[in-house]
């Protein structure tokens, strides 16, 4: 046997990414300011660039073939019946994972009693940023320019188009065929780009976790581990009682199964922090728990850019509680239901790397927060997001693997046999 088929067994990859997590914080830790803080940003930037670099088309030509592969399923009403149900089951599980957000806040209190103040220049930094508004988040979502969505990486926009486009194709019917074609072909290489990309992740992660322990140490870590604590146990919560639950009584299926054929997706995505470069081992995870490969392919990149229970859900609940209390603010209870609203419904604002950024800012504002006192608080929480980034990102996977799993089996679509194509570009499998 080769030591590429054995780097690339579950275990052995996923000891690898371990061990390269440890090694990374070890490394930054002894390595801040000097030399090696620098190497270790520059290693984890090339490795995010790589993963950003595959996004776009991945997530343009995936929603394409997935809209138009519904045809399979029993056409236009069978379509429409499971994207509804799709939508509806997406603001279910945001709304129980806000839930459980606000729960764990109130509890817990994260921020009372912290003392940390950003500099001036990170503050000033993002307060020319540190606004939404509803208005601003439909302004955000149809693109003036067709191409410069694609070229400035707006990935809402880039959603919006390919929607249109995938339904457009849709009612083509055969004269699309060779387009759709064309995206299928697209799609399929990039996910072998994508599989290259993800030997690469111990490194990457060496030098993403490296550069974060390097950057802030113990000055932010320290005082901001109520925040952090918080955030992992809401995340936690969902990820490892609610999916599993609503997997064991509505879908049906075997929680233990659902982690063993899912864990890939979910680990990588906990060392990449990018749910769209994840989507080639989401798709398959999907598939392999018995999903027809057809509305996989619909609900999962769907998903991967409109559900995300981490960045949407459980963390702006949190962070705004967060803010709230390091300024001493008190939340009144249509506040509360400000959060809730902008979860179930807001979760289009997660769109691309910065969709948590955006879903915060909007939670912020909606809530009655100062610009700022949003600016000032966002810088706080900005210090440490890689820290709270990875866990969102694990939880927002999940949750796009299980609502597939749902839906499928309220329609009796689940093949409870083997999956019905073999995996596609997922290096970490044997």
């Amino acid at each position: 046997m080769s030591l590429v088929s054995t780097y690339r067994k579950p275990k052995v990859f996923g000891t690898a990414v371990l061990a390269a997590l440890v090694l990374g914080a070890l490394a930054g830790w002894l390595g801040k300011n000097t030399w090696v803080a620098s190497a270790l940003d520059r290693i984890g930037d090339v490795f995010t660039s790589l993963l950003q670099l595959t996004v776009i088309p991945l997530v343009f030509t995936a929603i394409i073939v997935g809209i138009t592969s519904l045809r399979g399923l029993g056409g236009g009403r069978t379509a429409a019946r499971l994207g509804g149900k799709t939508f509806l089951w997406f603001g279910i599980t945001s709304f129980i994972a806000v839930l459980i957000g606000l729960a764990i806040a109130l509890i817990f209190k994260p921020g009372l009693g912290v003392q940390v103040t950003p500099s001036q220049a990170a503050v000033d930094k993002l307060a020319a940023r540190a606004s939404g508004s509803w208005s601003g988040l439909l302004d955000s979502l149809i693109p003036s320019n067709l191409f410069a969505a694609f070229t400035e990486g707006e990935v809402l926009q880039v959603v919006f188009i390919a929607v249109l486009v995938g339904f457009a194709a849709y009612a083509l019917g055969e004269k699309a065929a060779p387009f759709v074609a064309l995206n299928q072909s697209v799609f399929d290489l990039v996910q072998k780009v994508v599989g290259w990309i993800i030997l690469l992740a111990p490194l990457g992660v060496f030098g993403l976790i490296g550069n974060a322990f390097a950057t802030y140490g113990n000055a932010f870590v320290r005082p901001l581990f109520s925040l952090i604590a918080a955030v992992y146990g809401g995340t936690l919560l969902v990820l490892f009682v609610v999916y599993p639950l609503l997997l064991k009584f509505v879908g049906r299926v075997s929680p233990v199964e659902f982690f063993r054929k899912a864990w890939n997706a979910i680990q990588f995505a906990f060392v990449s922090r990018s749910s769209g470069a994840t989507l080639p081992l989401s798709r398959q995870a999907a598939v392999d728990l018995g999903v027809p490969s057809n509305y996989a392919s619909f609900a999962v990149p769907l998903g991967t850019t409109t559900k995300m229970d981490g960045c949407a859900a459980v963390y702006p609940a949190i962070a705004t509680v967060f803010i709230a209390n390091l300024f001493g603010v008190q939340l009144g209870v249509w506040q509360y239901v400000g959060i809730v609203a902008v979860a179930v419904f807001g979760a289009l604002a997660t769109a691309g790397t910065t969709g948590w950024f955006t879903m915060l800012t909007l939670t912020l504002s909606v809530v009655g927060l100062p610009p700022q006192v949003i600016a000032t608080g966002v810088a706080v929480v900005y210090a440490i997001d890689p820290i709270l980034d990875m866990i969102r990102t694990a939880t927002n996977v999940a949750g796009q693997i299980t609502v597939p799993v749902l839906v499928a089996r309220s329609e009796g679509l689940i093949s409870d046999g083997a999956p019905e194509d073999a995996p596609v570009a997922v290096p970490v499998a044997a």
